[in-house]
């Protein structure tokens, strides 16, 4: 596939790879993704195709922002957004550092859940996101009341700075150095490592 932007293959469970999003043919899956109940923390569970669409063609135009479809074994099966902090409604809402770079990430809802998938996934996003040299730290502000995600994001190595007041939830903004993920990282593989022994 030509427009992938980053591969990357998970011992366990294969390959995975990004593409940017392209509203015009990615809008239906996409709202299929965001409407759902599990995927409750989005906040677009009244959207209609068309905001979603309008959604996706305005992050498409922001030169601060953007959206990637993530694909497992070549078909649809996440989403990530990799946005500057600065011109997002973090600004002024904490001390942005020069390397900083804001993401979001959602795994499509599935019947059919594959164990350690999502954990997958956000590695997949990290590795992305610390593919490219500039970017030293992600930062990112999950809703207070999803425990999920905070559990995962701890298990690569974010950590919580403060709650913090956004226009539409109360979030935990939480950081993550490229040393805290690599420490992290090579934590499971000692843990992985160990349980195989």
């Amino acid at each position: 596939m030509t427009d992938v932007v980053f591969n990357r293959t998970d011992e366990r469970l294969g390959r995975f790879a990004v593409r940017p999003v392209d509203p015009a043919t990615d809008t239906e899956l996409l709202h299929r993704w965001v409407t759902h109940p599990k995927s409750v923390f989005w906040m677009m569970q009244d959207a209609q195709p068309a905001d979603v669409r309008r959604e996706f063609e305005a992050i498409d135009a922001d030169p601060h922002h953007d959206a990637l479809l993530g694909l497992y074994e070549d078909r649809p099966a996440f989403l990530v957004e990799r946005y500057d902090p600065t011109h997002s409604e973090l600004a002024g809402r904490y001390a942005v550092r020069p390397g900083d770079v804001g993401m979001h990430f959602l795994v499509a809802p599935t019947d059919t859940p594959i164990p350690g998938f999502t954990r997958a996934v956000l590695t997949t996003v990290m590795e992305l996101l610390f593919s490219d040299p500039a970017n030293q730290r992600v930062v990112v502000e999950p809703d207070i009341r999803n425990h999920a995600v905070h559990a995962l994001n701890a298990a690569v190595g974010f950590r919580v700075v403060r709650t913090i007041a956004l226009p539409d939830k109360h979030a935990h903004l939480s950081t993550c150095t490229r040393q805290q993920y690599l420490a992290a990282r090579e934590g499971a593989a000692t843990v992985a490592a160990e349980a195989t022994q």
